[in-house]
Parts: C-alpha cells; structure tokens; sequence
C-alpha cells in the first residue's frame, strides 16, 4: 500500500507488515534521490520520521529478514 504525505513525498507499507497495527512505512522515492532512507510508524503519519543511510537501511532490512532481531 502507498499513501502520499501533503509534501508529496510516497510511502510504502513494509512489506513484512501483517496489517496487525506494528507497522512502519518508508520513503523508496526519498531513498532513491537521495541515499537517505525515511522510515516512519504508520499508525502516526504525521509524526516524526527517523532517516538513515541506505547502507544501513540495508543491513536492517537484511537482519530482519535473517531473523537476527526475534519476534514480537
């Protein structure tokens, strides 16, 4: 799922995300321009966003899948 931020800036459900309300949304627009990742909590789309190196975006995204950080 993608939704539009009033800046225009797309975000992209995770992927991961079961629809069980623990969900984060990022930015592969933001990413691809820029090499900076946004990330933020779905459930508060206004809020704050983190913003971190594709290099480390990566590295998480690998860890997640590797099972490295358990479950919830």
């Amino acid at each position: 799922m993608t939704t539009e931020s009033p800046s225009g800036q797309q975000w992209v459900k995770s992927s991961y995300s079961d629809n069980g309300g623990s969900c984060v949304e990022w930015a592969p627009g933001t990413a691809t321009a820029t090499g900076i990742v946004p990330v933020r909590d779905s459930k508060n789309t206004t809020g704050p966003s983190l913003h971190v190196s594709a290099e480390v975006f990566s590295s998480f995204v690998a860890g997640v899948k590797a099972g490295e950080f358990g479950t919830v």
